[in-house]
Parts: C-alpha cells; sequence; structure tokens
C-alpha cells in the first residue's frame, strides 16, 4: 500500500511542476539559478516583478497542495497512531519525493526537454 501512496505523492507533486511550466521556461523562471534569471531579464524576456508574483503564487499553491495530501495520507488513509509513526512516514514520502525530484524530474524531464 505504501508504494501506491509514494507514486501518488509522486505523480501530485509531477502535476504541480508541470501546471508551473505550462507556458514554457519563462514561465518557471524562477526555479533556474539567478544567473539565469538575470540573463533573462536583461533580454527582455521576463521581469522581475513578474517572476516573483509567479514565485509566490507557485509556491503557496505547492506547499498547501503538499501538505494537505500529506497529512491526508498519513493521518486518514494511514491512521497514523503517534507522533513517531507520523513522522517516520512522512520522512519517507519527503525523502522519496526529493529522489524523485532530483532524479525524474530534474535529469530525465528538465535535461531532456526544451526548458
Amino acid at each position: 500500500m505504501i508504494i501506491i501512496q509514494l507514486i501518488l505523492y509522486c505523480l501530485i507533486f509531477t502535476v504541480m511542476v508541470r501546471i508551473s511550466v505550462s507556458g514554457g521556461s519563462v514561465d518557471a523562471l524562477y526555479f533556474y539559478p539567478k544567473h539565469y534569471q538575470e540573463r533573462a531579464f536583461e533580454r527582455g524576456n521576463a521581469d522581475r516583478e513578474t517572476v516573483k508574483k509567479k514565485k509566490s503564487r507557485f509556491t503557496t499553491a505547492f506547499y498547501l497542495v503538499m501538505t494537505v495530501t500529506l497529512v491526508l495520507i498519513i493521518g486518514v488513509w494511514n491512521r497514523a497512531g503517534d507522533f513517531k509513526n507520523a513522522y517516520l512516514q512522512a520522512l519517507l514520502f519527503l525523502e522519496v519525493m526529493n529522489i524523485y525530484d532530483g532524479t525524474v524530474i530534474d535529469k530525465l524531464w528538465v535535461g531532456h526537454s526544451k526548458f
């Protein structure tokens, strides 16, 4: 059951990232290092205020969705009975998401796409 939950959590993570880049790489400029952002600003591809607003909107929605999903999985679906159990489950989910982000999202998806 935990494998299905981990896959579901990573799928939700992927959907959130996909929504953020739906308009192209400029829409997700806040994901890039500062020197790439500065270059985009210099070229006129984006402006600082727009990037700041998009980052704020995305991070708020992302943290809200991912936190609520995690709490529902651990608290409602798995019925973690004590703090230690809930903490260890949260740690597992966040570590798997971190590895998934580094390998699937960053290396495979972004590394082999137009972004």
